[in-house]
């Protein structure tokens, strides 16, 4: 099955109306941002598409960053990866979210348990930002790092599924707002994933984000003052029907985040 790494899509951050904003450090961490967990070498043209930025702010903003260590140049063509200054913050970040220790050896039985992919996803803007995964050799895989999108992935709907009423008008307005001409089909899709919360505590996708991937999620709530996250399944269609996310995998994630929870209150 292919695997999905490559990070596409153009930065959440907008141009923000506020005077403590710093529009250049946004700018340059939407550099970094365009990186995906298989994105070895990127150009500078290449930067620009995915940013939105131009050419020559994308240049001068590379520049820097390569200078402060975090991306490094290849020698020839003339292109970009990230640098040891960007390994190591995100290897700190990785190892400051302590549920992905807990969580591991329960996303790992039920990935052999199932023949799927199980991923830990924590919220990025519009978008998912996976920081724990486990797969099985036969599986759809996503690797570490990746970003999904919340609006067609089950769990980006699990993570709005999960949020307080406040937080979670904020969300889809800003998913209204990326995803204009789509909006209508992703509201009824969340109308949904609404009532599937409500009636099997777990979410679904099934073929909206890639036609051949099905999936089911559902959050998880620290319930330290952390946002949620969001634990799912997927796998290539064939392999996981509806009916079986529903009848068996679903009902397997809320067992994991039960065990999880006793987990976390023993350490």
């Amino acid at each position: 099955m292919p695997r999905i790494g490559r990070n596409t899509l153009k930065s959440d951050v907008a141009t923000v109306p506020d005077r403590k904003f710093v529009n250049a450090l946004g700018r340059g961490l939407d550099v970094l941002r365009c990186f995906g967990p298989r994105d070895r070498w990127l150009a500078n043209q290449e930067i620009a598409a995915r940013t939105g930025l131009a050419k020559p702010t994308v240049s001068r903003l590379v520049y820097t960053l390569t200078h402060l260590g975090f991306l490094r140049p290849a020698h020839s063509p003339r292109k970009y990866a990230l640098g040891s200054a960007a390994v190591s913050l995100g290897y700190s970040a990785l190892t400051q979210i302590d549920i992905r220790r807990a969580a591991r050896p329960l996303l790992h039985a039920l990935s052999q348990q199932t023949n799927a992919s199980v991923h830990l996803a924590i919220n990025d803007g519009v978008h998912m930002q996976v920081v724990d995964t486990y797969w099985h050799s036969s599986a759809f895989v996503i690797d570490i790092g990746s970003r999904v999108p919340v609006a067609t992935t089950s769990q980006g709907r699990a993570y709005v599924c999960a949020l307080p009423d406040k937080e979670r008008k904020l969300i889809l307005g800003q998913i209204r707002e990326w995803r204009r001409a789509e909006w209508p089909l992703t509201r009824k899709r969340f109308e949904q994933a609404f009532r599937d919360y409500e009636q099997y505590g777990f979410c679904f996708a099934l073929g909206d984000w890639r036609r051949d991937v099905n999936a089911v999620a559902t959050p998880f709530d620290a319930r330290d003052g952390t946002k949620p996250l969001a634990i799912g399944c997927s796998g290539a269609a064939f392999q996981l029907p509806p009916d079986l996310l529903k009848r068996d995998i679903g009902p397997r994630l809320l067992a994991l985040v039960g065990n999880l929870r006793s987990s976390l209150r023993t350490e």
